[in-house]
C-alpha cells in the first residue's frame, strides 16, 4: 500500500492515524443490512429462499468477524455455521426492539466468544491483568500496509483482539464489550490500551521507514 505525500507527512506526525486508517479499511464485516419484514416472516415460517437470503447476506460479515477474533480459519468457519443454527433456531424471539442486524451481530460475538473460552490462554486472560505491551515488537523490515497490520492483530492476546475488534470495528462501547465478557468496563479498557500501544510500536516504526523511502517523492 503506498500513500501519496501529504498523507504520509500527515501520518508521520501522528501515527495513530495509520492505525486507525488501516483498521477502517480492513474492517469487512459490516453488518449493517437492512432486512424488510416480509423477508423476516417468511424466514421465521422455515421458507428455504428467505433463509438463504440470510445466509447470503449475512455469513460474509459473520465469518469475517470470527476470522478477525479468532485467528483461525477453521474456528471462523465453524463459528458461522454454529452461528446459523442458533440464529435459524431463534428467529421466532426476535422482536424488533432493535435491527435485524444488531441481533444476529450479538448471536456471532456470543457464538465466538462461546468458542473462544474453550481456548485456556483466553480464559487466564480474563482472571488476571497481564501486561502485553512488550511482547512481539521486534522490528519488520517492511512499510506499513494493511498485512503488516493483520499479521500483527494475530499476535495480540485473543482478549485485546477481541476487544480491539468489537470497540474499532463493531463500535461496541466498553461497558458493552465488559458485559459480553463477563467483565468491567475498565478490564476493556485495559485490554484496548495495551492493543493500541502495540499496534502504534509496530506501525510507528514500518511508517518512519516508509517515510524515509519517499522523502523525495
Amino acid at each position: 500500500m503506498h500513500y501519496p505525500c501529504y498523507l504520509v507527512a500527515k501520518i508521520f506526525l501522528r501515527p495513530f492515524q495509520l492505525l486507525l486508517h488501516l483498521l477502517n479499511i480492513m474492517s469487512n464485516s459490516s453488518f449493517s443490512f437492512s432486512i424488510d419484514d416480509l423477508t423476516l416472516a417468511r424466514a421465521r415460517k422455515g421458507d428455504g429462499e428467505a433463509l438463504e437470503y440470510l445466509y447470503r447476506t449475512f455469513s460474509a460479515p459473520v465469518y469475517s468477524l470470527a476470522l478477525r477474533i479468532c485467528a483461525s480459519t477453521a474456528d471462523a468457519e465453524d463459528i458461522t455455521q454454529d452461528t446459523f443454527i442458533e440464529l435459524f433456531a431463534k428467529l421466532n424471539q426476535y422482536r424488533g426492539d432493535a435491527p435485524f442486524w444488531a441481533w444476529l451481530r450479538r448471536i456471532a460475538i456470543n457464538t465466538t466468544l462461546m468458542r473462544l473460552r474453550r481456548n485456556k490462554r483466553f480464559m487466564s486472560q480474563l482472571e488476571e491483568e497481564k501486561d502485553y505491551r512488550h511482547e512481539g515488537q521486534q522490528e519488520s523490515d517492511h512499510p506499513a500496509n494493511l498485512h503488516d497490520l493483520e499479521k500483527i492483530l494475530t499476535t495480540l492476546s485473543p482478549a485485546a483482539r477481541t476487544v480491539i475488534w468489537l470497540h474499532d470495528i463493531e463500535g461496541y462501547t466498553h461497558a458493552e464489550i465488559g458485559e459480553l465478557m463477563g467483565k468491567t468496563p475498565s478490564f476493556s479498557k485495559s485490554q484496548l490500551s495495551r492493543a493500541h500501544q502495540k499496534l502504534r510500536s509496530k506501525l510507528t516504526w514500518q511508517t518512519t521507514q516508509h517515510i524515509r523511502t519517499h522523502q523525495h517523492c
